[in-house]
C-alpha cells in the first residue's frame, strides 16, 4: 500500500505556487506510505547542450564541490553543482554518457537518481512531511510534480529503494501495487544491458520503460506494451518533460482518482489528496479506466 500524487499546472500564473500546492497532496498520503517519500519536480530547464543530473549520497557531508572540480578537470567541461541536503543538482555541458561513466568509475558511491533538461528528483527515508521539508520544496516554483509515499512490501526501506525511479531523459515512474513477474523481467532486462541498484519491483517497471524508449518506442507505445507484458496489480504515474501519464492494470484494483480544471490536472491514490486544491469543488472528477493511458502535456 503506497500513495501516489501528481499535479500539472496549466495556468502559468500558478507556477510560483507549485511547491505550496503540492505539499498537502503528498502529506495526505502519509498514512499510505510512512516509510519513505520522494518527488520529481520539473523546473529551471537548462540551456541547449547541457544536461541536469540529480545525484545522491548517503553521507550528508559529502564534498560535492570536490566532485565538481574533478569532473570539470577530467572531462574539460563546465560543471555547476547545487547541494540540497544529501542530494545534489549537477549541470554540465559534457556528454551525458561520459558523465555517467566518469561517476561510475570515480565516485561509485554516488547514485544517479535522474537526468534530463528540467527534471529534479529528491527522495529519502522518513515520513513525507519531513522529506518534503528536508529538500526545501514548499516554496518551489515549477510546471509540475509527481510524488510517492512508500509502505515497503517487496524490498528493504532504503533511500535507493524510494520512488520515483528514473526511466530516461526527463522521465520517471512512481507505482502503487505489486508486480508478480518482476524477477523474470529483471533477468530479461539484465541480458539487454540494463543495470539495477535495488531489489525493488518498481525499479523493474522503470527499467522496462527505459529499455522500450531506448529501443525507439514512444512513451505511449512503451506503456501500451507494458500493459501486455507487466503482470501484477498497479497504478503507474509517469512524469514527463511536458506533463505526466497515468495507467492502471487491466483489473484496476489499485485506487486512483483524477481531477481537472481550467488551471490544473491532478491525480492521486485518494481524493483527499486533491480536495485542498483551489477550484477542486468545481473540478471534473473521475476514476481512470483499466488498461487506459491518460497523458497531459504531451507534445
Amino acid at each position: 500500500m503506497c500513495g501516489i500524487v501528481g499535479l500539472y499546472l496549466k495556468n502559468v500564473e500558478l507556477h510560483a505556487q507549485l511547491g505550496c500546492m503540492f505539499k498537502p497532496m503528498l502529506i495526505e498520503m502519509s498514512s499510505r506510505g510512512p516509510d519513505s517519500a520522494g518527488v520529481a519536480i520539473y523546473r529551471n530547464p537548462v540551456k541547449a547542450g547541457q544536461t541536469k543530473f540529480s545525484l545522491a549520497h548517503d553521507d550528508s557531508g559529502f564534498l560535492w564541490e570536490t566532485l565538481e572540480t574533478n569532473l570539470a578537470a577530467s572531462l574539460n567541461c563546465e560543471v555547476a553543482t547545487l547541494k540540497v541536503a544529501n542530494h545534489c543538482i549537477l549541470v554540465t555541458d559534457a556528454a551525458e554518457t561520459e558523465v555517467i561513466s566518469w561517476l561510475q568509475t570515480n565516485c561509485p558511491e554516488v547514485r544517479i537518481v535522474g537526468s534530463g533538461k528540467s527534471i529534479e528528483i529528491f527522495k529519502e527515508v522518513g515520513p513525507p512531511e519531513k522529506v518534503y521539508e528536508q529538500f526545501e520544496l514548499e516554496h518551489a516554483s515549477g510546471t509540475h510534480m509527481i510524488g510517492h509515499t512508500r509502505m515497503a512490501t517487496e524490498s528493504a526501506v532504503t533511500t535507493a529503494g524510494s520512488h520515483p525511479f528514473a526511466t530516461g531523459a526527463d522521465l520517471c515512474l512512481v507505482h502503487n501495487g505489486s508486480l508478480s513477474n518482476h524477477n523474470i523481467l529483471r533477468n530479461n532486462l539484465e541480458r539487454e544491458g540494463i543495470k539495477f541498484q535495488t531489489e525493488n519491483d518498481t525499479e523493474v517497471a522503470g527499467a522496462y520503460m527505459t529499455w522500450k524508449i531506448r529501443s525507439g518506442a514512444t512513451l505511449r507505445q512503451a506503456l501500451e506494451d507494458g500493459i501486455k507484458e507487466i503482470d501484477g496489480f498497479y497504478t503507474f504515474c509517469i512524469g514527463t518533460q511536458d506533463g505526466f501519464a497515468v495507467v492502471r492494470d487491466p483489473i484496476a484494483c489499485k485506487h486512483a482518482v483524477m481531477a481537472e480544471t481550467d488551471d490544473w490536472v491532478a491525480m492521486a491514490t485518494e481524493f483527499r489528496a486533491i480536495a485542498h486544491l483551489p477550484g477542486s469543488e468545481q473540478a471534473r472528477i473521475w476514476e481512470p479506466e483499466p488498461s487506459t493511458i491518460y497523458v497531459w502535456g504531451e507534445q
